[in-house]
């Protein structure tokens, strides 16, 4: 028997959206303010999702704990998954010496970590979004950043803030062919409407990075590098996005942002070199006059060349297994005659429909154009396409490269298992949360509050996307979830559904620096076990502002601005 949604279960929308915030609202509390654990949070979290989804929106207990093993299982793999190859990679370059070499050639091109944020958080995290996504950038700028000198939980807080403006085009654009597929809008269209909102916060989400970690003086010393860093991404973001399609816009991007950034380093420098740990009063020349004879006599071009090497191996890597054609023999959806001996498709990518909750869930309007959508619960354990395993053959590939025996580099994987154990458990209970949340409907109630705000509903919409980032870590999830109900509010209004569909991508991206799991992925990287709420408590308020300028903007574009949308 099919169980239809129900999005006012208390014949109030005031106490049902109350109803469905208690789960967050708890999770985030007991992160932030009690400072409880992000395991035992997410654990209590979940609870209360389980208890509101069975208890007040009346979701057949079964059908919900079924909801929360999907959501657990999708939270080890792929999730998990990613966050375990892309450190396994990180402890195989610790092990040979090579993080260590990577560290002071970084420092040669620039020993402030201003503009060493640039580069790794921004530059290189928006490259590794446009190719693999789903947490790869945040783990591993984290890292890099982390290893570069810089205090843990500013790695995290660095990483995170950097995750943003790439975000709609990560995974080589499945955030924009998510949306275009759930509301039957141009994905051509979509990507130029993203094209002309996003790269406005390409240009300021590298200043206030910054800022974030300097201040206003230190965004002043180095602003022709941020605006070198930033215009650069934001122009070739602009073109490809309007011009190419969405597919490529990160990967482009970070490619000619890193490339910008390194020419003009070489020929510029600040007067002052900005540490965490540096003495206030150093200059940039003593600093660099020092790295440079001291590099130039230990680090050879060979040498630096060979610690860089294990991740262009993962740049190509998580770039190739995220190019569609490549993906689709790894799934076996298309075989050829040498394939197909060899990857068959029950082997490849083998699906289980969960047992109690598919087809057992239905969407009603205004959450669908439809008057009934059968939700379809399957688990796809495609362990060969996945984004994790194609960091993983970067690593496997890395282990000979860095000269660590096949032994040695087993019992660095069990190791790192071992560290990693409690950090997956947590991913696996904040993932479980989410889907419970999206199973029972309580999504849609949160997203139904905010249509109600009539003229000031552009505003809304980009909080809308990213209320759902926020509670599913994914801006192709909040796509998914909202972008349906984004485009009937939008009719119902007479405002522009292309606009209104295209804002929950973009104003998403800001709500990735605080959903659970980014936080988590952010704590595991840097070592920072149990601090999750101190990294929550740094970037709530920076998701929070970057959110509402989005609001603005698309509210400014269904005005004055309206000339900006693509016909």
């Amino acid at each position: 028997m099919v169980w239809s949604h129900n999005y006012d279960p208390l014949g109030s929308p005031l106490l049902s959206t109350l109803a469905a915030m208690l789960p967050l609202v708890v999770l985030l509390g007991l992160l932030a303010i009690a400072n409880w654990s992000a395991q035992r949070a997410a654990g209590v979290g979940l609870i209360v999702a389980l208890l509101i989804a069975v208890g007040i929106y009346g979701m057949p207990a079964d059908a919900a704990l079924a909801a929360t093993l999907h959501g657990a299982a999708f939270g080890l793999f792929p999730i998990g998954w990613i966050v375990v190859a892309a450190m396994f990679l990180h402890s195989l370059s610790v092990e040979s010496g090579a993080l260590a070499i990577m560290q002071r050639s970084v420092v040669r091109l620039s020993a402030d970590h201003r503009l060493q944020a640039l580069y790794i958080a921004f530059s290189f995290g928006a490259f590794l979004e446009g190719a693999a996504g789903f947490g790869a950038p945040v783990a591993i700028s984290a890292a890099l950043l982390a290893a570069a000198g810089f205090p843990a939980i500013e790695a995290a807080c660095l990483a995170l803030i950097a995750n943003t403006s790439p975000v709609a085009f990560g995974a080589l654009g499945t955030p924009i062919f998510t949306l275009a597929k759930v509301t039957g809008l141009d994905e051509q269209l979509i990507s130029a409407m993203a094209g002309r909102q996003l790269p406005f916060f390409s240009l300021i989400v590298p200043a206030w990075m910054v800022c974030s970690m300097a201040g206003w003086r230190g965004l002043c010393g180095v602003w022709p590098a941020v605006l070198v860093c930033g215009m650069s991404f934001a122009g070739a973001q602009f073109v490809m996005a309007n011009f190419v399609g969405p597919a490529l816009v990160d990967v482009v991007g970070g490619a000619v942002s890193l490339a910008a950034l390194t020419l003009f380093l070489r020929c510029w420098q600040p007067k002052t070199c900005w540490r965490f740990a540096a003495a206030p009063n150093a200059t940039a020349a003593q600093d660099l006059t020092v790295g440079r004879s001291a590099l130039d006599a230990v680090d050879s071009l060979r040498n630096v060349t060979w610690a860089w090497m294990p991740w262009v191996f993962l740049s190509v890597s998580v770039f190739l297994w995220g190019l569609p054609p490549v993906k689709a023999v790894l799934e076996g959806r298309v075989q050829t005659a040498a394939t197909a001996p060899l990857l068959p498709k029950t082997m490849v990518a083998p699906e289980w429909s969960v047992p109690r909750l598919d087809g057992r869930v239905a969407k009603v309007p205004p959450a669908t154009q439809q008057p009934m959508e059968i939700e379809h619960a399957v688990y796809r354990f495609n362990w060969l396409s996945a984004a994790g395993t194609g960091i993983f053959v970067a690593a496997l590939v890395a282990v000979p490269w860095l000269g660590i025996a096949w032994r040695r580099a087993a019992m660095i994987w069990c190791a790192n298992l071992r560290r990693l154990a409690a950090a997956l458990v947590t991913i696996a209970a904040m993932l479980a949360l989410a889907f419970v949340t999206r199973s029972c409907g309580s999504d849609v109630t949160l997203g139904m509050a905010l249509t109600h705000s009539g003229t000031l509903y552009p505003f809304c919409a980009a909080f809308l996307g990213w209320l759902g980032v926020a509670l599913t870590g994914s801006d192709t999830s909040s796509n998914a979830m909202f972008g349906s109900l984004q485009k009937v509010t939008a009719e119902q209004l007479s405002l522009n559904p292309l606009l209104i569909c295209t804002a929950n991508s973009t104003g998403g991206v800001m709500g990735k620096m605080i959903d659970a799991q980014s936080i988590v992925v952010s704590a595991t990287a840097t070592n920072m076990h149990r601090q999750e709420g101190a990294i929550l408590r740094r970037v709530f308020p920076h998701s929070l502002l970057l959110v509402a300028l989005m609001g603005l903007l698309v509210w400014l574009q269904a005005g004055p601005l309206a000339w900006m949308v693509p016909k």
